[in-house]
């Protein structure tokens, strides 16, 4: 997700379900490329595809979703108690 290009894919595919021709449209980059980054967004669990006659179609998986939004809530809940820490400690004078 760290890509600006994956995440307008995944912003795309919040709207409705889309074969890479209609991503490829939408973005400045070619149909190959949209695969590409397809292909990544597959293997990390955050999209599913599914045959419709010739082509492929793609949509956001919801379970893969929920992960790495648990996985984001972990980091920053870590990340604030690791601030709040700091905060709390007494100011030496």
């Amino acid at each position: 997700m760290g890509d600006p290009t994956r995440r307008a894919i995944v912003v795309c595919l919040a709207e409705r379900p889309q074969a890479v021709g209609q991503l490829a449209e939408r973005l400045p980059i070619s149909r190959p490329a949209v695969s590409q980054h397809l292909k990544v967004l597959k293997d990390a669990g955050l999209v599913t595809d599914r045959a419709e006659g010739t082509r492929r179609v793609y949509r956001l998986n919801p379970a893969g979703l929920a992960a790495l939004r648990d996985q984001l809530e972990t980091f920053w809940d870590r990340a604030l108690t690791g601030y709040q820490d700091v905060v709390d400690r007494p100011t030496e004078e």
